[in-house]
């Protein structure tokens, strides 16, 4: 949930969260998080607090164009390349290494729609892979209520799995066996992202209809419901996959 006394929804635009300030060089207005000085094409150090958005002048909105972020992605890679800086000050070399430390670190959260989401969700105030579930267990361990009789089954498998290779024997069925599970898992873990793309788009809309409120944390707790369930059947999936390869 939002940390004590954060807002309970962000409607600001990148550009607008971090402070902005003046070129060291000319002394012109440069826009928080901008890496370079656009009056005199000077190198900048990173804005403090700068988050991944800013970085690519974008709003908080977790459905984006891909392709253009990755080619503003270059461009800005270009632009920001050590080489370029190999004559420069001393600072300037530094901001260099900063800035495409902070861009590379960027595009890589912003490119995997599940990263992006769960940093988004970070931004919010919300730690979704922190901490322990009530009895103590890591909260990657709780079986969703629905998938508890598939998963006991799932683990009685993998253990008989385990046993015939201890002893080098083989069994076809309990191989189809698994197999079959792993379409089932990948079927639902089909079916999680389908879902939240949906929620996705539902975010969206509230940030460009400026609303806030209720409706937010409501969705806010409904992603973060699904990515704990998307983990968790990834991690089965996982497994599966590891029995049958070894």
């Amino acid at each position: 949930m939002p940390a004590a006394g954060a807002a309970p929804f962000a409607m600001q635009t990148a550009e607008s969260q971090s402070v902005n300030a003046a070129c060291w060089s000319c002394g012109c207005f440069v826009p928080a998080g901008k890496p370079w000085c656009d009056a005199c094409g000077k190198i900048q150090a990173p804005s403090e607090g700068v988050d991944y958005f800013t970085v690519f002048g974008l709003p908080r909105k977790l459905l984006i164009d891909l392709t253009a972020l990755e080619r503003n992605f270059y461009r800005m890679s270009r632009k920001l390349h050590p080489d370029l800086y190999a004559q420069a000050s001393p600072d300037e070399r530094q901001w260099s290494l900063d800035q495409t430390s902070l861009l590379n670190d960027a595009y890589r959260t912003m490119k995997n729609p599940i990263a992006r989401t769960e940093y988004l969700l970070r931004l919010e105030g919300v730690e979704i892979e922190a901490g322990r579930s009530e009895d103590g267990k890591p909260k990657d361990s709780r079986v969703p209520p629905d998938l508890l009789e598939e998963v006991f089954e799932l683990n009685m498998q993998l253990e008989e799995m385990r046993m015939n290779r201890k002893m080098g024997e083989d069994d076809p069925q309990l191989r189809a066996d698994l197999e079959k599970a792993r379409t089932q898992f990948e079927s639902q873990l089909a079916a999680v992202d389908t879902s939240l793309e949906s929620l996705w788009t539902r975010w969206d809309e509230i940030v460009e209809n400026a609303s806030a409120g209720a409706e937010a944390n409501k969705i806010k707790g409904e992603i973060i419901a699904l990515l704990d369930r998307r983990r968790y059947i990834r991690n089965l999936v996982r497994d599966v996959n590891e029995a049958l390869e070894n």
